[in-house]
């Protein structure tokens, strides 16, 4: 008997089944369950009930950061190929060393900036002056626009008009310059972040009319967030501490986990030490 490839089969078998309806699914595995199970049971549903379930998106409450380097295109063609994508990898290392510290989810790599949420509105804010002043070392300009909103989760993508948001927002920053919409304003009042007035703008495929802000200054949050250690000191005390005690203030703005499993050592005292043979 000539072989059937499992289309046919298929064919062969609707064929010669009452009111059956072949359906055919793209995909290179012939197993229902691994090719696209969600299309499956959703065509299996309506053949069986008439009707189709439709699966609501999921959506939750989250800062979205945008960030943008300025003039990347120009920078490419000055630099060159292999300049370039050394100081992407740079820029790239630097920002996300930053959302790990605020504690942001980076969503993902736009090719020259990066796509991040966050669980409130004054982390952004702090992340953003961040990772601006990281990358001024490196002659790395950017732009960044943040918005509060409903976003809506798309597996480990996030979509929606609250993006859509950040993004016209980001659009509109001058080089060097963090916006924000008035909504972020509002809910960050009383934490120390100035803002000056951007004006009213309408965003391209936004509806209405849009309060826009420039952070002027983030100053110090009132008090260190979970798992960092703020950085109060001023210039001039930082020049009179001696090299050991500038050090010790490095780690513990770089790298607090270190300093406090050395500070736990320290509070074990010879127990922790191990014994000489």
């Amino acid at each position: 008997m000539r072989r059937r490839s499992w289309l046919q089969w298929g064919r062969f078998m609707a064929d010669r089944i009452a009111r059956a309806r072949l359906l055919e699914v793209g995909g290179t595995d012939h197993a229902p369950g691994l090719t696209d199970p969600d299309t499956i049971a959703s065509e299996i549903e309506e053949f069986l009930t008439g009707t189709r379930h439709v699966r609501e998106p999921g959506r939750t409450l989250a800062t979205v950061l945008l960030t943008d380097i300025v003039s990347s295109t120009e920078a490419a063609a000055r630099l060159g190929d292999a300049r370039w994508r050394a100081l992407l990898e740079r820029h790239d290392e630097v920002t996300r060393a930053q959302l790990s510290s605020f504690r942001g989810r980076e969503v993902k790599s736009t090719g020259d900036g990066f796509l991040a949420t966050f669980e409130g509105p004054a982390r952004p804010i702090r992340c953003a002056e961040a990772i601006r002043g990281a990358l001024e070392n490196l002659d790395i300009e950017i732009r960044a626009g943040i918005h509060t909103g409903e976003c809506e989760t798309m597996g480990n993508d996030v979509g929606g008009l609250a993006v859509h948001i950040a993004a016209r927002v980001s659009a509109l920053a001058a080089p060097g310059e963090i916006l924000v919409s008035r909504t972020v304003r509002d809910l960050v009042v009383g934490s120390g972040i100035g803002f000056s007035d951007r004006g009213v703008h309408e965003l391209k495929g936004v509806p209405g009319r849009w309060e826009v802000l420039a952070v002027e200054a983030a100053g110090p949050p009132s008090e260190a967030p979970e798992g960092e250690v703020a950085r109060m000191e001023t210039p001039a005390a930082a020049e009179a501490m001696r090299t050991g005690d500038r050090v010790a203030a490095a780690v513990a703005r770089y790298a607090p986990g270190l300093l406090r499993a050395t500070n736990r050592l320290v509070q074990r005292g010879p127990r922790a030490r191990p014994r000489a043979p």
